[in-house]
């Protein structure tokens, strides 16, 4: 299997300790979000590869040599202020985090997700075309592909609609989107991608692919038995996501994965860093089920 760490929170910048914690015990619980009492455990020596999703690599950087799986990180980095993402490092921080993270893996196994994008009156399609040319400027030789996506209606950002105070993209906004990104990927020596988006922006010079193909898949594990991800509509290959809703305290205001702070702040009280569940630890009525 491949394990996702994590579409759900951000495991690696606030929970990388008890993360290599279950990594050096050798297996890992995960409670299931709807259904709080079954609870699948994971052994390491099941896992064929990792998928890193973070917006803050910096906390795991001295373990990655000692951690022997195939390694493939995805690092969201947009251009947006404290307005939007209170809580992350100074962008340069998380540049820096980038390069390093890609001297270790390599640039073909460091993915940058510039993630989601939306115009207002402050971040205008012009100041995204400045801070991705700045971007790519600043990763040139660090990473060969982007990813981006474009701003979802999800439960969190209609309670931030105020701050967010998103503008319709128009078919014209598309394009200049789309040639834009392109050409500054093109000048970088990079590729550029839409993540399973209506708009996919391949008229432009976009790439078609997935996020994590049966091809990267196979670079990364020599294996090609993988299956479609049947919990998205997407084509990437199945994997297995080991964190829990409602943890992130970045407070992103465009999150899909928090939409209750108070509840943040409450499961991250009750996070044990030895316990082999991110959050709280097993009951006696919990039922535990092997992962294959």
């Amino acid at each position: 299997m491949i394990l996702m760490i994590s579409g759900r929170t951000d495991i690696v910048a606030f929970y990388t300790p008890w993360l290599i914690n279950r990594y050096q015990e050798g297996y890992v619980d995960v409670r299931n979000p709807f259904n709080k009492k079954m609870i699948s455990r994971i052994n390491f020596n099941d896992v064929e590869a990792i998928m890193f999703c973070t917006k803050n690599p910096k906390p795991i950087l001295p373990y990655l040599k000692d951690i022997k799986k195939p390694k493939l990180f995805y690092i969201t980095l947009t251009p947006y202020l404290k307005d939007i993402e209170p809580n992350l490092p100074a962008k340069k921080e998380i540049i820096n985090s980038i390069r390093e993270v890609s001297n270790i893996v390599g640039k073909e196994f460091t993915y940058v997700r510039y993630d989601p994008i939306f115009i207002n009156d402050k971040y205008t399609i012009e100041y995204h075309i400045k801070m991705f040319d700045r971007m790519c400027k600043e990763l040139h030789g660090y990473i060969k592909h982007v990813i981006i996506s474009f701003l979802d209606d999800y439960k969190n950002v209609r309670k931030n609609i105020k701050v967010i105070n998103p503008k319709s993209l128009t078919k014209e906004d598309y394009k200049k989107i789309g040639e834009s990104f392109s050409n500054i990927a093109t000048k970088y020596n990079m590729t550029v991608q839409t993540c399973y988006e209506e708009e996919n922006l391949l008229e432009y010079g976009f790439i078609k692919g997935e996020c994590l193909s049966r091809e990267l898949a196979w670079k990364l594990t020599g294996k090609t038995n993988f299956k479609k991800w049947k919990a998205r509509h997407c084509d990437c290959v199945e994997m297995v996501d080991i964190g829990a809703y409602n943890t992130c305290s970045h407070f992103c205001k465009y999150c899909y994965a928090n939409y209750d702070e108070k509840e943040v702040e409450k499961n991250k009280k009750m996070h044990n860093p030895a316990s082999s569940l991110l959050i709280g630890n097993i009951e006696k009525d919990d039922i535990i089920k092997q992962r294959k």
